[in-house]
């Protein structure tokens, strides 16, 4: 996870945790992670107040990010309240930060965080400075990158990226698909980037563009959403995206140094395999609002 990139750490994840004030006896507290960690960390003013208190896990995500978390409006299958709001969150990270919580004995708290708060945070310093800033868990999720197209559009046969050559392409801003995957296609029309995963989609079902990369999980889940798109999955064939697996597997970033959350959280993620990681993302994709 060490050598991730800036925009691909802001890719990954959505969630990060701002404090852990909780332990098996309640009493200790860990430090909060710096705010200005790359990986979905927002400047100090978005995730106030700045502590909280002792036995609570206080989690941000972007909660507009189907299937890795969305809004709803009721508690259903296990969603939790979005801070300072009437709404829910649920998907897989609320899933995942729920069993975190299980694990270290306090109760969670969702923050919502507009995915425009991150872009501060990425443009600022170097990406070796920030990377010397944070430390990450090990992997909660192992990902790859897929291209979405219309199923009857005129790339929906490609076999790599070289058959998407002069095609309209987008993706989410401040992310590793738009500013390292898109680049890579051949003579590609790369339009501006869209603000967020629903954005993205819509442009593609509007004709806006011709073809939106993103990660498998938000592929399968928007082919779900909109059933006359498919996904062309390029990874191990000589068609793929050149990404290295830093670039695409999914850690939690904590603060530097931060030796005691970290090792609970890798201890929570030691006991699960990359078969219990998919089936949870898929109870994730099955229960989507945009799935029923």
């Amino acid at each position: 996870m060490k050598g991730k990139t800036l925009l691909t750490l802001a890719l990954a994840l959505t969630m990060t945790l701002s404090l852990a004030a909780c332990s098996s006896g309640g009493s200790a507290s860990v430090p909060a992670p710096d705010a200005s960690a790359p990986m979905a960390a927002a400047p100090e003013s978005a995730l106030t107040p700045k502590l909280v208190e002792d036995g609570v896990l206080k989690v941000a995500m972007e909660c507009a990010y189907a299937p890795f978390n969305w809004t709803q409006a009721d508690d259903s299958n296990g969603a939790v309240p979005i801070s300072g709001t009437s709404d829910y969150a649920y998907g897989y990270d609320v899933m995942f930060a729920k069993k975190i919580a299980e694990h270290l004995g306090c109760e969670l708290e969702i923050v919502k965080m507009e995915w425009d708060a991150l872009i501060p945070a990425l443009q600022s310093g170097s990406t070796a400075d920030r990377a010397a800033q944070v430390d990450f868990s090990d992997p909660y999720y192992y990902a790859s990158i897929v291209c979405l197209v219309k199923s009857d559009g005129a790339y929906a046969g490609a076999a790599g990226i070289s058959g998407f050559s002069g095609a309209k392409a987008t993706s989410q801003l401040g992310t590793v698909w738009y500013d390292a995957c898109l680049p890579q296609i051949p003579d590609a029309n790369i339009l501006p980037a869209q603000a967020d995963a629903p954005a993205m989609l819509v442009a593609l079902n509007s004709g806006t563009c011709d073809i939106v990369v993103t990660d498998k999980p938000t592929g399968l889940a928007a082919c779900v959403a909109y059933p006359d798109f498919t996904m062309l999955d390029f990874t191990g064939t000589e068609g793929e995206f050149e990404v290295s697996d830093e670039d695409i597997n999914i850690g939690i970033s904590l603060k530097k140094g931060n030796t005691e959350l970290k090792e609970k959280l890798d201890s929570v993620l030691s006991t699960m395999t990359e078969e219990d990681f998919t089936e949870l993302m898929d109870q994730a994709i099955s229960v989507q609002p945009l799935s029923k």
